[in-house]
């Protein structure tokens, strides 16, 4: 028997799965004793309770930790137990085969990092082993060795173990799962599980041991690339102070960083930290900080602070694998609260592509909705563009919860970004932002000397009723002294496209886009009739102004064929009564501070 060695300067995670009675506590009992990983005595105790209760000793009650779990010959909990090897630590997820405990599986597989699958030689690959190398993939394991135990009882015939290895390896294939190796094995014997076996010489390869040594461990977070997410602004002596936990990577005095969604930019003038003397120099993966910048800009909760160059994808659209907890059944076109990190945004579920049912692994694809404990491949739709990442790349923002109601229904990690309707304009003003040249006085300065935020607001409704309620905002703001001009987009095509023949709608909606992002950066509020809700073109809109608020206000019956908007102002007929409306929407909104001694007042603390 080999002994434990040295002290373990890493964890790894790895989930053992597989049908059951296919041996997997029986493996990991093997395992331990032959590692000389037991504690004391303990082998010796388990002996003896087989003896006092006339049954035959197994490898598997050493692991088994439950007296119900002996008597039932199944296990029914996820047990997570320790063993150290090398300069390594394993944390062995013992995830079970039975059907009804399928969602303690999927639970204990969640949170691997490699995954031992185990099916036996003498069954073949059945269903359930299919079944689980899905649930694996659907999961965000990427390392997978498989496990042909009981080899004994086929006689150790290196072509049992071909066979299963080429029918199991194309299987996996298919649904883009590459294994890192097979192992033939018998548990009960100990071949191949921390000794090479004499049963077996026509096999060469790593023995079980070996294999949790040939499994790589994760990059460390503080190697990754930065990600911040915020928390809040607060505002301490003139100071502005973005509070936040650094998730991965690390952050120094000095370094430029962009925030997205939004792609504001500046560089990290001090790192703060609750009562500590020096201030820090750095910031690592897992510290709570807070951080000033050169530039006064705006940011809010919800965005993620990187480096330049290895910022996370910003889209409203992304392929997800969810497991689904919600007593009510997840829907398409039905909306939830998606919390990713710090940012919390409303969503949809835009496409359900293939379900698997957790109570017998049942894999369907032409279900519209996902039940409680089914796991999913699905598309969502968030309202506004999010900063994620894939999770194989960086877990901390790679993984969401979903909200129903108040409850977390549901979680689920990111597979693939998708490409929406704005990700080419979103690119487009990316490049912009990073490379606009900015005067000293920033946004912030505008708004406490001005009194409001710029944000644009864009007013829908019927017949003329828009432009009579924007003209009549425009005047109301600038009477009460704020900064607000009525951008109507005619005028644009007489003057600055007037030398443009053959433009795309698009194309006038971008220069659009463009003009009021001009007026917005002076601090200005943008008023604008427009007819176009429903269509793409306010998200067009609000993608170019970006943080900027746009306000979607309609004037008018709010019917059937009204589009979904931030403000319905039902009196179409008097325009001061609507621009009223709309003045007490921005204050609730904060866009406008309230007037002090009619004028307006600094803001203060305040941020986007």
């Amino acid at each position: 028997m080999l002994t434990a060695t040295s002290q373990a300067t890493e964890n790894l995670s790895i989930v053992v799965v597989g049908h059951v009675d296919h041996g997997k506590s029986t493996l990991l009992g093997r395992l331990y004793a032959d590692t000389g990983s037991l504690p004391d005595g303990k082998l010796e105790k388990v002996q003896a309770i087989c003896r006092q209760q006339g049954k035959e000793f197994e490898y598997a009650f050493l692991f088994d930790a439950f007296l119900e779990e002996q008597e039932q010959g199944i296990t029914i909990d996820v047990a997570r137990t320790f063993f150290t090897w090398g300069n390594r630590q394993y944390i062995i997820i013992d995830a079970p085969g039975h059907r009804e405990f399928l969602k303690n599986m999927v639970s204990g597989a969640a949170r691997a990092e490699a995954a031992l699958l185990l099916i036996d030689a003498n069954e073949g690959v059945r269903e359930q082993s299919k079944k689980h190398g899905h649930l694996l993939s659907l999961l965000g394991v990427r390392q997978v060795a498989v496990l042909v135990n009981k080899m004994d009882l086929k006689g150790y015939r290196q072509d049992v173990f071909d066979d299963i290895q080429a029918e199991y390896r194309a299987f996996l294939e298919q649904i883009g799962v590459v294994p890192e190796r097979f192992v033939p094995v018998s548990a009960k014997l100990g071949d191949n599980v921390v000794e090479n076996s004499s049963s077996m010489p026509w096999y060469q390869g790593p023995t079980v041991l070996e294999t949790l040594g040939l499994f790589r461990k994760e990059t460390q977070r503080e190697r990754q690339p930065l990600r911040l997410p915020i928390q809040d602004v607060y505002k301490f002596d003139e100071r502005r102070i973005i509070a936040g936990r650094v998730t991965a990577g690390s952050l120094n005095i000095g370094d430029r960083i962009v925030f997205t969604p939004s792609n504001k930019m500046a560089h990290v003038l001090t790192i703060e930290g609750f009562n500590v003397d020096p201030l820090p120099s750095e910031a690592l993966a897992g510290q709570s900080v807070g951080v000033t910048l050169d530039e006064q800009i705006f940011v809010e909760r919800g965005e993620v602070a990187s480096h330049e160059h290895t910022a996370p994808i910003s889209s409203t659209v992304f392929r997800c694998n969810v497991f689904w907890l919600g007593q009510r059944p997840l829907e398409m076109n039905r909306k939830y609260l998606l919390r990713l990190a710090t940012r919390e945004v409303e969503c949809t579920v835009a496409t359900i592509h293939r379900i698997l049912d957790t109570a017998d692994l049942d894999l369907q694809n032409t279900k519209t909705t996902v039940a409680k404990n089914e796991v999913a491949e699905i598309t969502i739709r968030t309202k506004a563009p999010i900063a994620f990442d894939l999770y194989q790349d960086i877990e901390v923002t790679g993984r969401f919860v979903i909200v129903d109601g108040y409850d977390i229904s549901g979680g689920g990690i990111v597979v693939e970004a998708v490409r929406d309707e704005q990700t080419s304009l979103r690119e487009e003003a990316r490049r912009r932002d990073l490379s606009w040249v900015s005067g000293e006085v920033g946004l912030e300065d505008r708004a406490q000397s001005y009194g409001h935020r710029a944000a644009v607001v864009l007013i829908g409704g019927s017949s003329e009723t828009p432009s009579n309620v924007a003209r009549r905002l425009e005047t109301r703001l600038v009477s009460d002294g704020r900064h607000a001009y009525l951008l109507q987009p005619d005028n644009l095509r007489r003057g600055l496209d007037a030398d443009l023949v053959d433009m795309t709608d698009e194309e006038k909606v971008r220069r659009f886009g463009e003009v009021a992002r001009l007026l917005v950066d002076t601090g200005q509020i943008v008023v604008s009739p427009t007819h176009a809700f429903g269509s793409a073109d306010d998200r067009t809109i609000e993608t170019l102004v970006h943080p900027a608020p746009v306000l979607r206000v309609w004037v008018g019956d709010a019917g059937s064929g009204a589009p979904e908007v931030d403000l319905v102002v039902a009196d179409a007929d008097d325009a001061d009564s609507a621009s009223n409306a709309v003045v007490d929407f921005l204050k609730e909104r904060a866009i406008l501070a309230q007037l002090i001694g009619g004028q307006a007042p600094r803001y203060g603390s305040y941020s986007i």
